[in-house]
């Protein structure tokens, strides 16, 4: 017995059991692999029929590479010895002289699916927990202990191709369907089903003729050169060079040398050194929120607009039994059918049954005394959602937490009518719920601590990462992301293309421009976060945008915004400043107001800044969030680019206190 490797052997059969000490999920540590090394070395030497590998944590197979060594690999040649000797390892179990098989159950991730390729055979477990992929792109780098060979040879290039570039799982029967498990069984018969394979080894199956004539040496460079260009009309490969080494790789045939080499540079990069920063914290937060348990089984959700029904549908989605209130019953009927679209496209047969018996409508508001939680998400209005929390107030029992969806307006404001204040955080929620991974878990003057423990855990059974903040105008995301969008229609207003103003942010690495993004959210919307945090962040509204409102023009919703739907239209510039540097100035609005937020207590480390702002706004990952692109650039030059924008136009860029205060921006070592 090894710290990590159990091994046994029974009916010429000998079984491994991964089960990493100190973990909730096995990860493939260099110590890790060392033992698995030196326990293939006697195993190779024994006369056996074959060998089973499982995991023993009810968790799942293993969740990968050990994310935490990739902190203290400071150089590509180091980074390429690690990754030459996880193949070394693979190789060794691929050419053991007799059958292996690999039992998976829950998720088997990164280098735990390298681990299964390198095996003979897979069984895997059918049921909805088991996911099978190789998510490393969105760590920045490629699988690097052979996966890109091994795939590609198993179930053929353009799957292969597909779940790299994806990074997404595959349920059992899905990865069954593609060959890349052999066999799906229950729990129970997933042991029958490994020994059968190793005592009556299956013929091999003649694989699909186009299989073949895809990978063919003289047709690669064309497939290769056809993925390039899909690939580039979806991802920046300077901004993310991982997929495209992908694809490089497979067109070449390259070698398990060439992976090595390949996935080490980009191990080292500051790319992939971001990108694995945000993944850290977003597993620490995770861990933190589930400290405490939420308890919470009912939900209660006040207000079936798009916000509402999209939260009320979510939770029913994961599990909670949830009650959807709104006074007008065509909007409630419109948020059930919208909850039930969901449920079909995320869901099958007898779960999405269930889930749909879980989001009740509820006119009247009789599932109130019944709720754990109650959750405010109605209109963007300060007097009424006091009047609303006060009835709320008043129809829980006690123990009820309640919370708001508000935006922008500080909880302190809304609590103010209620007679216990300290039993109302706020749960800001992002638009479309469904995809926005954020929650901001506000936090009052007088809030109850242990109600906000209970949203970070619940936030975390919603599948969505907490980040505490403190009550303010705007909170954190829309305190920052507000100045971005308004200095956006300043551009415009000035007579920059709308086209040019939006290309040059999404050239920056954001996700689409903040024109778009505004036409998106809403103008309306945009106007009202605006004319609340105008006078507490001394923001100027533009007219253009009032203008537009006025003129009903709202954005996408109502088929004109900035640009006219569903096929945006673009317009031409009427007179762009030769000198103008569009993106300097929309970016160094965010960040200057990210600091601004940090000094101010509204978050309470660089970090927290950063993951709120990435996971809120999607500000560029690769950059590692706003006050990552200015470590980058350095304090003193973030000040100089500051002073010089506010010289040429106004005090609005004026660098905030924080740049110069010792301390401020530095980060705390992540836990191990």
């Amino acid at each position: 017995m090894t710290s990590s490797w159990t091994l046994s052997e029974a009916d010429d059969i000998a079984e491994l059991v991964l089960d990493v000490p100190g973990k909730r999920h096995n990860v493939l540590s260099r110590e890790v692999l060392g033992e698995l090394d030196q326990l293939l070395a006697i195993l190779e030497t024994r006369p056996l029929r074959g060998l089973v590998i499982r995991s023993g944590k009810p968790q799942g197979f293993a969740a990968g590479a050990d994310v935490h060594e990739f902190r203290c690999i400071l150089d590509a040649a180091r980074a390429a010895e690690l990754t030459r000797a996880g193949q070394r390892v693979l190789a060794r179990l691929a050419g053991l002289p007799y059958p292996s098989v690999a039992i998976i159950h829950g998720p088997c991730l990164g280098g735990g699916l390298e681990l299964a390729l390198a095996c003979s055979y897979r069984v895997a477990c059918d049921d909805e927990r088991t996911s099978l992929a190789l998510p490393e792109v969105k760590l920045g780098i490629h699988p690097g202990f052979g996966g890109t060979i091994r795939l590609p040879a198993l179930i053929g290039p353009l799957p292969a191709l597909s779940l790299m570039l994806g990074g997404r799982g595959l349920p059992a029967r899905k990865a069954h369907k593609v060959g890349l498990v052999d066999t799906c069984a229950p729990q129970r018969h997933l042991d029958a089903a490994a020994r059968a394979l190793l005592h009556d080894v299956p013929p091999k199956g003649r694989p699909p003729w186009y299989r073949g004539f895809l990978a063919a040496p003289f047709l690669r460079p064309y497939v290769g050169a056809f993925l390039q260009r899909r690939l580039k009309a979806k991802v920046e490969c300077r901004h993310y060079p991982a997929p495209c080494r992908i694809v490089s790789l497979w067109t070449r045939q390259a070698s398990f040398e060439a992976e090595a080499l390949s996935c080490a540079e980009l191990l080292v990069s500051p790319v992939s050194r971001h990108l694995v920063h945000l993944f850290e914290l977003s597993e620490e937060l995770k861990r933190r929120a589930r400290t405490q348990a939420h308890g919470i089984r009912r939900i209660h959700v006040v207000g079936a607009g798009v916000m509402g029904a999209d939260i009320a549908a979510w939770a029913a989605l994961k599990g909670f039994h949830v009650s959807l209130q709104d006074r007008a019953p065509e909007v409630l009927a419109r948020a059930i059918k919208r909850a039930h679209g969901l449920f079909a496209e995320r869901l099958k047969g007898r779960a999405a049954e269930a889930a749909r018996d879980r989001l009740m409508p509820d006119m009247r508001g009789g599932a109130l005394s019944g709720a754990d939680l109650v959750i405010e998400a109605i209109i963007e209005n300060r007097d009424a959602k006091q009047a609303l929390l006060a009835q709320v107030e008043a129809q829980v029992p006690e123990r009820t937490i309640i919370a708001t969806n508000t935006s922008s307006i500080p909880l302190d404001d809304l609590a103010a009518g209620l007679s216990v204040p300290g039993r109302l955080v706020g749960l800001h929620f992002f638009n479309p719920v469904t995809k926005m991974p954020l929650i901001e878990v506000i936090g009052g003057a007088v809030s109850d601590s242990r109600a906000l423990a209970a949203m970070r855990s619940f936030a975390v059974a919603l599948d969505r990462l907490p980040v505490d903040v403190k009550s303010s105008p705007g909170f954190l995301v829309n305190r920052a992301l507000m100045p971005y969008l308004l200095e956006a229609v300043t551009l415009a207003e000035e007579g920059v293309a709308l086209a040019d103003i939006d290309a040059a942010a999404v050239d920056f690495g954001m996700p689409m421009g903040p024109i778009a993004l505004a036409d998106t959210v809403g103008l309306d919307i945009c106007l009202a976060v605006a004319q609340t945090l105008s006078a507490p962040l001394d923001l100027s509204v533009p007219e253009l945008l009032t203008r537009k409102v006025e003129a009903g023009s709202l954005g996408k919703k109502s088929g004109q915004g900035f640009y006219r739907y569903p096929q945006p239209r673009r317009f031409s510039s009427a007179r762009p400043p030769p000198d103008l540097v569009i993106a300097e100035r929309l970016i160094m609005r965010l960040v200057n107001e990210a600091a601004r937020c940090l000094r101010l207590g509204i978050v309470t480390d660089p970090d927290m800044v950063d993951i709120g702002l990435v996971y809120g706004t999607g500000f560029a990952p690769f950059r590692g969030g706003p006050l990552g692109y200015a470590e980058a650039l350095g304090t003193g030059e973030v000040i100089s680019r500051l002073m010089e924008l506010a010289e040429r136009y106004g005090p609005r860029f004026t660098p905030d206190p924080a740049w110069s205060q010792d301390g401020m921006l530095a980060r705390r070592p992540l836990d191990p």
